[in-house]
């Protein structure tokens, strides 16, 4: 399986691309926890990514294409890969369609999980992270059970700077205008396939494996 998961910032690729890379036992490669890792490691890729990330902008072709490039060609890709924040915009996914090509290799299929501007707004604005382990808190949702603490590690959680509501509108808005367009791209190629992101994760993962045709 050959899979680009499409969708706006936060409709919750990066969970499915996890959950469908455990069903079909293939790689979830996701440019956006590469381009973090960096970040957090300070190296150069990722000083440079931070000053677009940061503003919620996307981080240039020539970077982002020189990573899943050298990426796909890991064994671990053989039978098949998730993307997961890749391509997003026109000439990205022509430039993948070219490197498949390649590769004797094409996409099974892109899946787009729709999910409303307000909803992700709040989804995302109202998420704090702990930048030790990674574990996730909601101020609606799902809060420590000591205020500003981790419960795994007891680290200071943090809202990151592209979590904060100006950057998360200024995605959207880079989403709506450089991203949404590949919808239409990969529906005049027959690719496309459309999920609805609903309110609980459970509940997009059964749809999402429905229309893939696992359950």
């Amino acid at each position: 399986m050959r899979l680009v998961l499409l969708g706006a910032p936060g409709a919750g690729k990066g969970t499915q691309a996890v959950m469908l890379a455990e069903v079909f036992g293939i790689p979830h490669i996701s440019t956006g926890d590469i381009f973090r890792s960096n970040i957090k490691n300070n190296t150069e890729l990722g000083k440079m990514a931070r000053e677009y990330i940061d503003k919620g902008e996307l981080v240039p072709d020539k970077v982002t294409i020189g990573i899943i490039k050298d990426r796909l060609v890991h064994p671990d890709c053989k039978e098949g890969f998730i993307l997961d924040g890749f391509p997003r915009t026109i000439p990205q996914a022509e430039y993948l369609d070219d490197v498949l090509t390649g590769m004797g290799m094409s996409l099974d299929c892109v899946v787009d999980i729709e999910v409303s501007d307000n909803k992700i707004i709040s989804r995302l604005s109202g998420r704090r992270v702990c930048p030790s382990c990674g574990m996730i808190y909601h101020i609606l949702s799902y809060l420590p059970a000591k205020e500003g603490i981790c419960d795994r590690c007891a680290s200071g959680i943090i809202q990151r700077e592209d979590d904060k509501e100006e950057t998360v509108i200024n995605r959207l808005m880079t989403y709506h205008d450089q991203t949404e367009p590949l919808i239409d791209y990969y529906r005049q190629k027959g690719k496309l396939l459309v999920v609805e992101g609903k309110g609980r994760i459970e509940d997009t993962s059964e749809a999402l494996l429905k229309t893939l045709g696992v359950k």
